[in-house]
């Protein structure tokens, strides 16, 4: 790959809820070219998926979406991502309920920051939900990828309990919502 066409890329950092089901839709949309499940947003270096799930580290289980903004731009990823997810719940996604379940943008940008604060006043004046939305927007630190068999979850495992009754839901609504985006 040239510089050219590392330069086009950029990177978007989510987390709301399980970072499965995150990485399930994103990676169905044309332009994004990864999207890779960690943990951002705690106080432990290296965090283990145990460790995380401890609520003790203050680590967000997280999507990290490397994206081309020529073809999906950030606002649409946004958009994409308060579809899949209540984001008017604090630290809880449906039975997942933790801080590292918690809704928030970690930007990468000023840009990002700014877009995010605009889409959700938006949302919030469109009154959609029936609570504010309580996602947090907060600069992006340090991401730590998390272990292999998190890569790629709902595509290695669709037959998985979780996966057929709460990611199969949220990747059907986002592909019947946001055809025209899918990369097939």
């Amino acid at each position: 790959m040239n510089q050219a066409e590392t330069s086009q890329k950029e990177t978007a950092t989510f987390g709301g809820g399980c970072f499965w089901c995150l990485d399930a839709v994103f990676a169905d949309l044309k332009g994004v070219e990864s999207a890779v499940s960690g943990y951002t947003g705690g106080a432990v270096a290296q965090p283990t998926y145990r460790q995380v799930c401890s609520g003790t580290t203050g680590h967000a289980e997280v999507s990290q979406i490397t994206y081309d903004p020529q073809v999906i731009s950030f606002r649409e990823l946004l958009e994409v991502f308060f579809t899949i997810h209540d984001p008017t719940t604090l630290n809880r996604q449906g039975a997942d309920e933790g801080t590292q379940y918690r809704s928030a943008v970690f930007y990468h940008t000023p840009e990002q920051k700014a877009v995010a604060e605009q889409v959700i006043r938006e949302l919030n004046a469109k009154g959609i939900w029936d609570a504010p939305i309580v996602t947090e927007v907060v600069p992006m630190k340090e991401f730590y990828r998390a272990e292999e068999y998190h890569q790629d979850y709902y595509k290695n495992n669709p037959d998985q309990g979780y996966c057929r009754v709460v990611i199969a839901p949220k990747v059907a609504k986002a592909r019947k919502q946001f055809l025209e985006k899918l990369k097939r």
